[in-house]
């Protein structure tokens, strides 16, 4: 008996304390607000993280803003690519116009980033990692959003994504002109060449173009864009020699 009435005082004190939770989540909806909010965080996160363990071996089959764009224009230019039929010159190309420290950052690229700031923030500091999750994961523009899921997201894609793998879809989602997304269809477009055909000079000067595709051509270089293809080449030969292209191109 006294075991019995042990079992049922334990039953009823429960049904109290359910009673007393349930009641303490209606009296606190910031409590419930809280739970809610913590579990599309979660859920967020997890569908982020599935994301880019899906890009890591999926080619994205396009972007937002190449969507936007070709809602804009009719239809785009864009065929995906791989590395081995890219010309190895391209990726040194637009690793030393764009990010010369690449193999040695882990997305973010601090002294790039310090040096932007001492010039008062006129000089950008995006890495290719920064870029590459840009174009794939978000959207083009200047706002806090966007630039915090980019901070959480590029860590994810260093730390899941090979170097190599980085720099071949950056290649393939990178706009060159008006319409003209990837290095296939750009080597095509202003040279009439497929990428793995593509020489020094040309493969510089589509890396220069990459700030201002809608701005500057490749195959009708303006003084600056052939000041910079120079550059770009120099430093090309550079980061190969000195092994600051080996951890894409190995």
């Amino acid at each position: 008996m006294e075991a019995i009435e042990c079992v049922m005082a334990n039953a009823v004190k429960t049904k109290k304390q359910k009673g007393k939770s349930k009641d303490n989540t209606r009296r606190n909806p910031f409590h419930w607000l809280l739970q809610q909010g913590f579990r599309v965080v979660g859920a967020c996160f997890v569908l982020i993280l599935a994301l880019v363990l899906v890009f890591s071996v999926v080619n994205p089959p396009t972007t937002i803003y190449m969507f936007q764009e070709a809602r804009r224009l009719g239809g785009v230019d864009h065929e995906w690519v791989s590395t081995e039929e890219i010309a190895p010159i391209m990726a040194r190309s637009v690793v030393a116009a764009e990010d010369a420290n690449f193999c040695q950052h882990w997305g973010f690229d601090l002294k790039a980033i310090k040096a932007a700031i001492a010039a008062g923030g006129h000089t950008g500091a995006s890495t290719i990692s920064q870029q590459t999750v840009k174009n794939v994961f978000l959207w083009h523009g200047r706002n806090f959003t966007r630039k915090g899921l980019e901070a959480l997201m590029t860590p994810l894609v260093e730390a899941m994504w090979s170097k190599r793998r980085i720099v071949e879809v950056y290649l393939n989602i990178a706009e060159f002109d008006e319409g003209v997304f990837g290095v296939k269809a750009a080597a095509s477009h202003y040279f009439g060449v497929s990428p793995e055909a593509l020489s020094s000079t040309q493969a510089a000067r589509l890396a220069a173009v990459l700030p201002f595709p809608k701005m500057r051509s490749a195959s009708k270089p303006s003084n600056s864009v052939q000041k910079r293809t120079s550059q770009i080449i120099d430093g090309a030969a550079t980061i190969y020699t000195d092994g600051r292209s080996e951890c894409f191109e190995s």
